[in-house]
């Protein structure tokens, strides 16, 4: 199965080149012009590959929302500017960062450089009763059936940072504030009807779920 990559870039013409050269590499590519949609996306991705300069929000704080949302998901950072300062403030959060112009060649060997790492990083995964989950990847198994469960990119976020946590109990607005980056605003459902979702996905039964625990007046926790 080949690698998928997000591609973040919004001048056509180097797009457009670069994601056949990726394509003639073997590579799954998933070319956006902007990053509005970046967490969402890089969910189903082995690596991003993404500009600084962006219509609306840069590639830098882009790139921290991903890395925040998906910690061992391998960013490459792709930019004309040289800047040391600039190399710097890219290099906090991202995994790589490639100036441009550049040889395609130099990029596919990065790729290759960034998902090795990754791949080594999930030979062991972490194991939550009947899950085995799989950070660098993105990747959840039902090793009761063996296949992959697919989360969305909300519901991804938020187990991943309850796992992150394992054992603690989260409470409402700290996950939100996590997930959805504003203030919770007590009363409000959207948290409920995610983790409503999540359960029906992860649990053996849903209705007495053994892996996402409701601490009653104070929010949830992932059992350690």
């Amino acid at each position: 199965m080949s690698a998928s990559i997000l591609y973040i870039e919004d001048d056509h013409e180097i797009g457009g080149w670069v994601s056949e050269f990726l394509k003639d590499k073997g590579y799954e590519v998933r070319w956006q012009l902007s990053g509005e949609k970046a967490v969402e996306e890089a969910v189903a991705c082995a690596v991003v590959i993404l500009d600084v300069m962006l219509p609306g929000l840069d590639g830098f704080t882009i790139g921290q929302r991903i890395k925040k949302a998906y910690p061992g998901l391998p960013i490459l950072m792709l930019s004309a500017r040289t800047a040391i300062d600039d190399k710097l403030q890219g290099l906090e959060f991202a995994d790589d960062y490639l100036t441009k112009p550049f040889h395609p060649d130099e990029l596919a060997a990065r790729l290759e450089v960034l998902l090795r790492r990754s791949v080594v990083k999930s030979a062991e995964p972490l194991r939550v009763k009947h899950l085995s989950v799989y950070e660098a990847e993105n990747r959840i198994v039902n090793e009761d059936t063996g296949e992959e469960t697919l989360l969305t990119g909300k519901q991804y976020q938020i187990f991943m940072y309850l796992l992150q946590h394992q054992g603690r109990v989260m409470t409402k607005e700290q996950i939100y504030e996590s997930v959805w980056g504003e203030s919770y605003i007590e009363g409000d459902k959207t948290l409920m009807v995610h983790i409503r979702y999540l359960r029906e996905k992860l649990e053996r039964d849903p209705a007495t779920p053994e892996i996402i625990e409701t601490v009653r007046g104070l929010g949830y926790r992932v059992r350690a």
